[in-house]
């Protein structure tokens, strides 16, 4: 009935696929909307599971799904297709990185950004400026967030406002400044708008807007191409920047370091489990096996990947995946 939508662009939801990168304070309450809204289908990609302290501010979670140890993309597919059984919905359990990032997004119709780094941000401005698919990038940290609607050829994008990455030092976060829970719904809203205004080939907001809602303000800033923005004169940096073996530290209370092999694509839990008893008990289900060596808990995947709990040490966390990991593979 809203006119903006109508007969005509509920049917072009109904048609249309959106991407959400993560699903944590932002993905989640963006997910949400576009379920209840009737997109047809959204796929969810995000790497990680569900701690309490996510609960505050991820609204599509509860304590069981800590309880039964999901990972955020299969408990929001559970979650969505129970209000709206219609659609199709995919959780991916994956790390998003310049291996698989153009397959994820590959068919969409817009992409939406969940993330809480600007490397991957840049990866996602890649491959959106590279397929022609509109995103919609969005961030939120204490009481303020921001929130930009990117159309390739069109718009300006991230690169052209943003052209290096921040120093992630200097950055605040979630373990340094906080998250008003009302933030990322705010922003998540947002987004989840933006969309509905490119499935229905709407007019979508221009420029940045930056929300402060403890103070109560809203603030457009426009913003124009660069002139020398390598992403949009086709310089893919980011999805061209490869790795051999990468350690990233995860944005949470509980200490853990990611780690990813690029030449490992594939896991076996059954033979990994069976090499590993010697050298501890393992535990496994559909989604992960899981170990301790010494105070160190390790979460393996089947794509390859691993979490090292109780450690910010990226290195000593290579040499627990290289030795536990990937050599007993």
């Amino acid at each position: 009935m809203f006119r903006g939508i109508g007969d005509e662009g509920q049917a072009k939801l109904s048609r249309s696929c959106a991407v959400i990168i993560v699903c944590g304070a932002l993905g989640s309450n963006i997910a949400t909307f576009l379920v209840r809204a009737g997109v047809g289908k959204i796929r969810i990609i995000d790497r990680d599971f569900i701690e309490y302290h996510n609960l505050q501010r991820q609204t599509l979670f509860d304590e069981d799904d800590i309880t039964d140890q999901l990972p955020k993309a299969v408990a929001a597919e559970r979650h969505l297709k129970r209000i709206n059984s219609t659609i199709d919905i995919e959780g991916i359990v994956a790390d998003v990185n310049y291996t698989n990032a153009e397959r994820f997004c590959s068919g969409a119709d817009v992409i939406l950004d969940g993330l809480d780094n600007f490397e991957g941000r840049f990866l996602i401005n890649d491959v959106a400026l590279k397929q022609k698919t509109p995103w919609i990038y969005g961030g939120a940290i204490g009481s303020t967030g921001m929130t930009m609607t990117i159309i390739p050829g069109k718009t300006a994008c991230l690169r052209c406002i943003i052209s290096d990455l921040p120093d992630s030092v200097t950055l605040p976060t979630c373990e340094t400044a906080g998250v008003l829970n009302t933030t990322p719904a705010l922003i998540g809203s947002l987004q989840a708008t933006e969309a509905l205004k490119i499935l229905v080939n709407a007019e979508v907001s221009r420029g940045l807007t930056m929300v402060d809602v403890w103070k109560g303000t809203f603030d457009l800033i426009k913003t124009e191409c660069h002139p020398d923005c390598p992403a949009c004169y086709g310089r893919y940096d980011f999805l061209e920047k490869t790795f051999k073996v990468q350690a990233t530290s995860l944005c949470g209370q509980t200490r853990a370091v990611q780690v990813v092999d690029a030449s490992v694509t594939e896991i076996s839990f059954s033979q990994l489990a069976s090499r590993l008893r010697s050298y501890s008990s393992v535990s496994e289900d559909d989604h992960a096996l899981r170990f301790r060596i010494d105070d160190y808990e390790i979460t393996v995947f089947q794509d390859g990947r691993a979490i090292i709990k109780n450690t910010t040490n990226e290195s000593l966390a290579k040499e627990l995946y290289d030795q536990y990991v990937k050599r007993l593979t």
